[in-house]
């Protein structure tokens, strides 16, 4: 006997579909599966973090007055074992010159060897006629030493006319971000994480 709601479609569409529902097997939810293990996740995701934060670090840099890039430069240097103090550094640097600062830093505490610095806070790449002009402020200076700091980058004429004058260090602005972060200059530590793992010595001497 047919149901009095069998009479209206609605009812029998409504009827069909529970059935369809009923019949479909619900597919088991996959988990995504990682290739890489838990450490190396966290290293990629390190990595990731760094890339990013350097780029942040760079724009900011380049935002800076040349007064402010010298003192930049100046605190980067000493961070990294150049000039004893920020004072004995920036009393070695000199005038501020066009879009950078030249000047020479002691390359140990007592002074005893130093290196020329040029940096530029350049929006374009360096070129070699720079190189070259640095080189000849060198020899003009009686310097052996020299370290070329951009913001931007380097040309490949550039990069080969240093490595065949073979005293000038080319520090674009990639690296120069990478320092910045290595020697906590302008970086600050967000957060601090202790990863430990198993102590295989510990249980073996039980």
């Amino acid at each position: 006997m047919t149901s009095d709601l069998d009479e209206y479609p609605e009812f029998l569409s409504f009827r069909t579909a529970n059935r369809k529902s009923d019949t479909q097997e619900v597919a088991p939810a996959i988990a995504p599966v990682h290739s890489e293990s838990p450490d190396e996740q966290l290293d990629t995701l390190y990595a990731e973090l760094s890339a990013a934060l350097a780029d942040e670090l760079l724009t900011q840099v380049r935002t800076l007055t040349p007064q402010q890039f010298e003192i930049l430069v100046v605190q980067l240097l000493v961070a990294m074992g150049y000039g004893g103090s920020v004072r004995d550094a920036g009393q070695a640097l000199g005038r501020s010159g066009d879009n950078g600062i030249d000047g020479v830093v002691k390359q140990d505490p007592l002074g005893l060897d130093k290196v020329y610095v040029q940096a530029k806070q350049w929006a374009n790449n360096v070129g070699s006629q720079e190189v070259r002009n640095f080189s000849g402020s060198l020899t003009y200076h009686k310097a052996s030493k020299g370290v070329l700091i951009t913001t931007a980058g380097f040309s490949s004429s550039a990069t080969d006319t240093a490595r065949q004058i073979g005293n000038i260090i080319l520090i674009g602005g990639d690296t120069l971000a990478e320092l910045m972060i290595q020697y906590g200059v302008g970086v600050i530590t967000r957060s601090t994480y202790l990863v430990k793992k198993i102590d295989s010595n510990f249980f073996e001497g039980i």
